[in-house]
């Protein structure tokens, strides 16, 4: 019986650019005064009546290596809850070069969907603020 697997060379994996600590502390500035002045406003509610319900309790941002994360933390008043909170992440910036992102949402089966590539910092945060597939 004849194998049909075979071995092959696989290619180098392509090396992520580290982020300067200028960038990173430049984007976290205007993130936080992004989510502090519209997004935290727009969707942060006070907390419902009804213990039924998750509700969005905050909203931060985070670096992990070369991605910066918008996410939401939801409070889970229920009796039966698993836990008494969870974090989502939403939105998704990655660093490609210099002052060059990569924009991309949270489907809701769990995936990472790209919208823009090689776009400017401050044209990701304005699409972050005007585009309603970016919502907690």
């Amino acid at each position: 019986m004849v194998n049909k697997r075979s071995w092959s060379a696989t290619p180098p994996k392509k090396i992520k650019p580290t982020v300067p600590g200028s960038t990173q502390a430049m984007l976290k500035e205007k993130a936080d005064k992004l989510i502090d002045d519209v997004i935290k406003p727009r969707y942060v509610k006070p907390a419902p009546t009804t213990d039924d319900y998750n509700y969005i309790a905050d909203i931060h941002s985070k670096w992990y290596r070369n991605y910066f994360y918008f996410c939401a933390t939801y409070n889970c008043p229920s009796p039966n809850a698993l836990s008494p909170s969870f974090e989502t992440k939403f939105a998704r910036m990655e660093y490609v070069a210099d002052n060059k992102f990569n924009l991309a949402y949270m489907r809701h089966n769990e995936q990472w969907f790209e919208v823009c590539q090689d776009i400017s910092m401050d044209q990701c945060l304005k699409s972050i603020e005007e585009n309603p597939v970016f919502t907690p």
